[in-house]
């Protein structure tokens, strides 16, 4: 789980390096499996209550969902709500990464790594 997250955080950070919520959310879209695999989403937004953004929340919130969207099994309300938020791209980005980052052997930073540029973002961002 950790190896695939640090894949994903790479892969976002290649994709959006300026976007701070959303390696955020790459980094820790799958953290609930470490929890409770049978519902790692619902976990890992416990897990964070009172941590996130608004904006990652919804990253991490609805990243299967965007899975069930891109694989037509998406009720068409759902899929009407996810294509009215201004941030339905970057959550289909976010799920393809998340399709991606599953390569045995890739290169990846470690947890401090991806740490410390997400802090100098948020330095460099609010300066």
């Amino acid at each position: 789980m950790l190896y695939h997250s640090l894949q994903v955080f790479e892969l976002a950070r290649d994709a959006r390096p300026y976007d701070e919520e959303f390696l955020l959310a790459a980094l820790l879209h799958d953290v609930g499996k470490g929890l409770d695999r049978a519902n790692h989403v619902a976990s890992a937004l416990a897990a964070l209550e009172g941590l996130l953004t608004e904006r990652t929340r919804f990253f991490i919130e609805h990243h299967m969902d965007a899975h069930e969207y891109r694989t037509g099994q998406l009720g068409h309300r759902a899929k009407r709500e996810l294509e009215a938020s201004p941030d339905f791209d970057e959550l289909m980005l976010l799920r393809q990464l998340d399709d991606a980052g599953r390569v045995p052997g890739a290169p990846v930073g470690t947890v401090d790594e991806a740490l410390d540029y997400l802090k100098e973002l948020e330095r460099s961002n609010s300066a």
